[in-house]
Formats: C-alpha cells, sequence, structure tokens
C-alpha cells in the first residue's frame, strides 16, 4: 500500500457514496489513515468529483495540512479526534443517507433486526444534534467512537472501520436498517432479534470469515 494507492482507493468509495446516493452534492466527507497521516476529502467538492491527487493530507498528531493545495473538509476535527482516539480506526466515512436522517427525526436507539446488521455493525449509537463542523461535533462523535457506527441526529451517519471497505459497507448496511425499521413499522411494531440470536450470529465460523475478508480487501 502506498499513499497514491490509499488516495485511488478513497476515490473509489467516494464515488459509490454518491451513486448509491448516500450523499448529494458537495455533502458529506471520507477519510483513510496511512502512516501517521490522513488523507481526507477536500471542501466544497462533490465526492465524485475529487481527483487522485485533490485528497488532502493532514499530519494526524499535529493537525498541520502536510501537502499544498485544497483545503480540508470543514468537519476536519470529527476526522483528527477519531483517529487520535483509536489507533485501530483506518478509515472513516461521514454521508447523509436520507434514511438514517429520517430515522433520526423520529427515533434515537436502532435495534437489530437482521443477520448482516449484527455481523457486519452490530450497535449502532446515537448523537443529539450538533451544529455541524464545530469541535462540539468533534467531541461527541469521539465520546462514542468505540462504536463502528454512529447516527448524528438530524443530521446524518459516520461509520469506522479498519479500511475503507469496512468503513463503506457498513455505511450501506446502517442506511438498509433504518429503510428497513421505518417501512415495518408503517406497518407495526417489528420484531427484532434478542440478544441471545444478535450473540449466535455472532459467534458463527461463516460470519467471522467475512468479517476478515472485508478487513483485508479493498
Amino acid at each position: 500500500m502506498s499513499s497514491q494507492a490509499i488516495r485511488e482507493e478513497l476515490c473509489k468509495y467516494a464515488q459509490k457514496t454518491v451513486t448509491n446516493k448516500l450523499v448529494v452534492g458537495p455533502g458529506g466527507n471520507i477519510s483513510a489513515r496511512f502512516e501517521g497521516k490522513m488523507y481526507l476529502s477536500p471542501s466544497g467538492f462533490a465526492l465524485d468529483e475529487i481527483k487522485p491527487e485533490q485528497w488532502v493530507e493532514v499530519d494526524i498528531e499535529t493537525g498541520h495540512i502536510t501537502d499544498i493545495g485544497l483545503r480540508p473538509s470543514s468537519e476536519v476535527l470529527m476526522h483528527l479526534y477519531a483517529y487520535r482516539q483509536n489507533p485501530n480506526i483506518g478509515a472513516m466515512v461521514h454521508t447523509h443517507p436520507p434514511y438514517c436522517i429520517a430515522f433520526t427525526l423520529v427515533e434515537k436507539d436502532l435495534p437489530i433486526m437482521f443477520p448482516d446488521q449484527a455481523a457486519l455493525v452490530g450497535k449502532t449509537v446515537y448523537v443529539d444534534y450538533v451544529l455541524p463542523t464545530t469541535d462540539k461535533l468533534a467531541d461527541a462523535v469521539v465520546a462514542k467512537i468505540e462504536h463502528a457506527s454512529i447516527l448524528l441526529g438530524n443530521h446524518g451517519l459516520v461509520t469506522t472501520g479498519r479500511n475503507l471497505r469496512e468503513a463503506y459497507y457498513r455505511t450501506e448496511v446502517v442506511e438498509e436498517s433504518a429503510k428497513i425499521f421505518l417501512i415495518a413499522t408503517a406497518i407495526k411494531e417489528p420484531k427484532v432479534l434478542t440478544k441471545e440470536e444478535f450473540e449466535e450470529i455472532a459467534s458463527l465460523e461463516s460470519e467471522a470469515y467475512r468479517i476478515e475478508l472485508l478487513q483485508k480487501m479493498k
């Protein structure tokens, strides 16, 4: 892996977020860690417009921009604080998925309802609305960064992973979970997985293998 490969991989998953309507316009931001630096989407760009050389390199320890070029995303502090807090995080994806936002307008606790959600994401936590781009939002997210998925009230979703692939697919699964929940509750109270059922899924060898592949593959 090299910084150029990281930049190209960021372009790949940035394109996916737009194609799958997880962001619109210049919304959202994604980043990846590599050798003490993070590579973050530049401010004001739609994610699918970013070229490999335009991802902004930031020193994680100092917060200094270490290359000459564009201004980093206005959510730079959220990404920086997360990488500093948890060395196991290799990537962060912050999007504005419509079903996730709709969910936060009416609920806070997203239950675990199906196997992929249990195995790939686990518990999704919630942060009340905080003004975007501020250190207060960064602090609120980092306070719960031990969880791989965080719903932001009236705002969107943050997911993390050991690599971009894992962080991105967690975004897709949480958005699908919010969609399923909202559809089901329009009919009746949904049946959710019990703690025992969740633990059974987590203990499956096949699921452990899937997660291992997700962490290793691009």
